[in-house]
């Protein structure tokens, strides 16, 4: 399985490193994914900023590459405050490119997720299902602070 992963500008200088580890172990939204197939990154770039220039032509390259699916990385769930175009980059990326798109890479580490419980953040159906790909146990976020 061939994928593509945009990340939230804000996260522009990140590594990677969660994402490919959450890929390596199957976790977070990776684990739609069966662990006998590999997985394959053939595009990993920003969004370019709000509100998203980077989404109306970078899906292009990564499925000329091969991408099967695109990711929104967690980032865009985790910012404060939440991107608030991630539901409109995900329908907008599906409808233009005809390709699947799941929001979130790796699990949401703990220290995002007691910030934005106390600020309410999350609170609603829409942000629920949202993150639900991402949330993990205690245990899991812990381990990705």
């Amino acid at each position: 399985m061939k994928i593509g992963i945009f990340i939230c500008d804000r996260f522009r200088t990140c590594a990677g490193g969660k994402c490919l580890r959450a890929i390596r172990n199957r976790e977070g939204a990776f684990n739609i994914y069966p662990t006998d197939e590999p997985l394959e990154i053939v595009g990993y770039t920003t969004c370019d900023g709000c509100p998203g220039g980077n989404i109306e032509y970078a899906p292009a390259e990564m499925i000329k590459n091969g991408a099967e699916a695109i990711h929104l990385a967690t980032g865009f769930v985790v910012g404060y405050p939440p991107c608030p175009y991630i539901l409109q980059f995900k329908k907008f990326i599906e409808k233009k490119y005809n390709i699947p798109v799941v929001i979130g890479t790796h699990p949401i580490p703990q220290n995002y997720y007691i910030t934005h419980t106390h600020l309410g953040t999350w609170n609603s159906s829409e942000w629920n299902e949202i993150v639900k790909p991402t949330i993990a146990d205690e245990a899991m976020r812990k381990s990705y602070d």
